[in-house]
């Protein structure tokens, strides 16, 4: 057997792939696939709206789930500032646009 990179730059012997590493392989990948944005309906936008505002007044902590496309995002925090103007909502010094959250929970 060659030690010498070949073609593709891959070792001569490391082209094979078991089936078994290909399907965990393939499990892998599909993990990081897209997410859709959920739209939230008119209760769940009043509930989220209701929570911020009393987060903002009395300083309970909440939890925001945010949209990512490829991830779970969490912000965990109470909020400081709400900007009806540009639609978004500081917690922990950083904003977030209110049309990014998909749920908000109570912390308490």
């Amino acid at each position: 057997m060659s030690k010498k990179l070949q073609g593709n730059g891959l070792w001569e012997s490391s082209r094979m792939m078991l089936p078994e590493h290909k399907l965990e392989n393939i499990k892998y990948r599909e993990g990081f696939k897209r997410r859709q944005r959920r739209e939230l309906d008119e209760q769940e936008l009043e509930e989220v709206n209701r929570l911020l505002i009393e987060s903002k007044q009395t300083g309970v902590i909440v939890t925001l789930q945010m949209f990512d496309e490829w991830e779970l995002l969490q912000v965990v925090g109470v909020v400081e500032r709400i900007d009806q103007h540009h639609r978004r909502v500081m917690v922990g010094g950083d904003w977030f646009a209110i049309h990014d959250i998909e749920r908000v929970e109570d912390c308490q």
